[in-house]
């Protein structure tokens, strides 16, 4: 066999087909991502009022007016950038984020520095929901920062991966070859990262997600330490 016929045969063989970048596009449904931010807009709602600076329903009701602008002019089906969708869901994100970062401030204030009497309860409840929160938020964050967002994603002009999942390395890629990451997937990793503190099956590759998924594990580690501590001498 001549070496030109060897190589056109490994090009068109499994192997080398299941190893291309980016892979072919494939269209995202837009409603888990939506139904992810209004679950963690109700979480704040429940939230004690002593965990929330100013109006206690100001923060969520702009939240979930920038959410009903996001329903009505994003498309249901991300199947190419979409510049608005992004702007707005960015937006939301850090909103959501901001005020769960405040609420885990006052959590710690308060739960360190003030006698709880009947509010022992309360407050482990209310560490429970940011933890919640936690995971939507940096779920949320994945799946808007992976490969230049969904919508390049969709379209399959993807930038260089920001998260190695199982379905790339060699061994699986052969299985999976036009297999891209959806909503679940980054909701997964970051369920798992919360849990185990550390990177699971999912590996961070470059500084930017690292220092992401590092804050996501202290700030779980933080909640879930004060929540257990207190709630050791509460319940």
């Amino acid at each position: 066999m001549s070496t030109s016929a060897a190589s056109q045969q490994t090009a068109e063989s499994p192997v080398a087909i299941s190893h291309r970048y980016p892979p072919p596009a494939r269209s995202e449904p837009f409603w888990p991502p939506q139904l992810t931010v209004l679950v963690a807009i109700l979480l704040q709602v429940l939230l004690p009022d002593r965990l929330s600076i100013g109006p206690r329903y100001l923060l969520p009701a702009l939240e979930g007016l920038m959410l009903l602008a996001l329903i009505i002019g994003s498309p249901q089906h991300l199947a190419a950038p979409h510049a608005l969708r992004r702007r707005l869901t960015l937006a939301i994100v850090m909103l959501v984020s901001l005020a769960n970062g405040i609420s885990l401030v006052l959590l710690c204030h308060f739960l360190l520095h003030h006698q709880l009497n009947g509010d022992g309860r309360a407050l482990v409840i209310a560490g429970v929901l940011i933890w919640l929160n936690n995971v939507i938020i940096f779920s949320l964050w994945y799946w808007e920062i992976d490969r230049g967002g969904p919508g390049r994603r969709a379209a399959g002009c993807d930038d260089l991966p920001d998260f190695l999942f199982p379905q790339m390395t060699d061994e699986v890629a052969r299985l999976y070859p036009d297999w891209r990451p959806q909503f679940v997937d980054y909701l997964y990793l970051a369920v798992t990262n919360a849990t185990a503190f550390s990177p699971t099956d999912t590996m961070p590759l470059n500084a930017g997600v690292k220092l992401m998924m590092g804050s996501q594990s202290l700030i779980s580690l933080v909640t879930i330490g004060l929540v257990v501590s207190r709630a050791v001498g509460i319940l």
